[in-house]
């Protein structure tokens, strides 16, 4: 069962059309900051609505200035998801090794047979 790639999204270059696909939520940033942050909203969230992939900025004390950092953040995640990955290569083992490994096992399970008590029934 091979995973289908994600779809192509296309990332459009400016932030007024990059916008006009998201949803933008405004919230109190919390954390150290005193009353400042307690009571002005300025950390952003933007939400992708075609893919639900969301960014969040509560870095600057500016709504704007996180608005900004949070529409760089998802383009970012934005252009991850359009990566595709690289096709995995499988690890071809040398037949020597698998030889040594086999030879490894077969010691290993040699001295655990000698470990056990001997069987009553058999004497």
């Amino acid at each position: 069962m091979d995973k289908q790639p994600p779809a192509e999204i296309t990332v459009p270059k400016s932030d007024e059309a990059l916008l006009a696909q998201c949803r933008v939520e405004t919230f109190r940033a919390g954390g150290p900051g005193g009353q400042h942050q307690n009571k002005t909203e300025t950390a952003v969230r933007i939400v992708h609505l075609a893919t639900g992939i969301s960014s969040v900025a509560r870095d600057e004390r500016s709504q704007l200035r996180n608005r900004h950092l949070a529409i760089s953040r998802l383009r970012e995640k934005l252009e991850a998801h359009n990566k595709l990955p690289e096709p995995r290569l499988r690890t071809i083992i040398p037949k020597r090794e698998k030889k040594r490994r086999l030879e490894h096992k077969r010691q290993r399970s040699q001295t655990k047979k000698l470990r056990k008590k001997p069987d009553p029934d058999l004497e």
